[in-house]
């Protein structure tokens, strides 16, 4: 049997302080390919001497971008599946082999690592919690973590997901909604909760604009279905 191709996709903005240290510990399970959109320090350096491919975008369009254009390379280079995870060191490159062995044991296209609300600050706790509770009912089924970056996104997902306009964060909540809407398994497994003082990207007041559309939207959605 031949092992699936699976390319690690870290899309980065302003991350010079810790791109290098994530890129390096990356490479020691997967390829690395990093998408800067449009940072305005040495990332892209950074990422190139620590062993990645650097996918340039200007100026800075979004995470959710940022990811298809990633999507593109990958899936124009052959690649099985991609696996996401943040550029600032909030998610742990040890736990790559979790999703690794939940993807090639053929338990989901997309495999979203779940982490725990109680161990995070009390603002991102709540609105991860109220997110979790308001997007469940959206789906009209559990979804445990819709907002982490850490996954394993397979080919068929991945397409599926290239015609999205969601330009940002948002792009990782509809993902979910997407893989379910085109009858593809979705499945989680715990991962660390690291907090360290680190500055969000994530505009509060737009993203949360931004979240409630995308639940009315989902929820609309559901219920033709249904």
């Amino acid at each position: 049997m031949t092992e699936n191709r699976v390319l690690a996709l870290i899309p980065a903005y302003n991350e010079a302080a810790a791109i290098g240290k994530v890129v390096t510990l990356v490479c020691l399970h997967l390829p690395v390919l990093v998408v800067d959109d449009g940072s305005r320090d040495e990332t892209a350096a950074m990422a190139e001497a620590a062993g990645a491919r650097v996918l340039r975008q200007m100026p800075n369009q979004g995470k959710g971008t940022a990811l298809r254009a990633g999507f593109r390379q990958a899936l124009a280079e052959g690649f099985d599946a991609v696996l996401t995870l943040d550029a600032d060191e909030q998610h742990d490159p040890d736990e790559i082999p979790l999703f690794l062995n939940a993807y090639r044991q053929g338990l989901a296209d997309l495999v979203i690592g779940q982490r725990t609300f109680a161990e995070m600050p009390l603002v991102r706790r709540t609105a991860n919690t109220l997110g979790t509770v308001l997007f469940s009912w959206a789906m009209r089924q559990p979804v445990h973590d819709n907002q982490s970056g850490y996954r394993l996104i397979s080919r068929r997902v991945m397409e599926n997901c290239l015609a999205s306009q969601e330009e940002g964060f948002e792009f990782e909540v509809e993902m979910i909604a997407t893989c379910v809407r085109e009858g593809l398994k979705l499945a989680w497994v715990p991962i660390r909760t690291i907090y360290s003082g680190e500055k969000s990207h994530i505009q509060p007041l737009q993203h949360t604009l931004n979240f409630f559309r995308l639940v009315w939207k989902t929820r609309r959605a559901t219920a033709r279905r249904h």
